[in-house]
């Protein structure tokens, strides 16, 4: 999915649309006997080819949220001069 399958949608719904508008084969009459149409098989690749696109927009733009910020901590201990102990927790974003 994502940009590869927004290309394949596209590419899709354009050979449907070719295939529901302009394309005529001599041989029409006979497929359509025989239950082929190729305006039918067009329709069914330009909705398949506009589903896919919405699709495959959807996950491209929901994968290409910036990622979330990397926070550190480090605890540490400090003795001073005279013994005492304390500790020390740091926080970087």
């Amino acid at each position: 999915m994502g940009l590869p399958g927004m290309v394949l949608s596209a590419l899709s719904s354009v050979v449907g649309a070719v295939m529901y508008f302009a394309l005529t084969a001599p041989s029409y009459t006979a497929a359509q006997q025989h239950g082929v149409r190729l305006s039918t098989i067009g329709a069914i690749l330009m909705a398949a080819g506009a589903l896919g696109f919405i699709v495959s927009t959807i996950v491209f733009i929901s994968s290409r949220r910036a990622p979330a910020p990397r926070v550190h901590t480090t605890e540490r201990e400090a003795i001073d001069a005279s013994g005492n102990r304390s500790l020390l927790h740091e926080r970087q974003s």
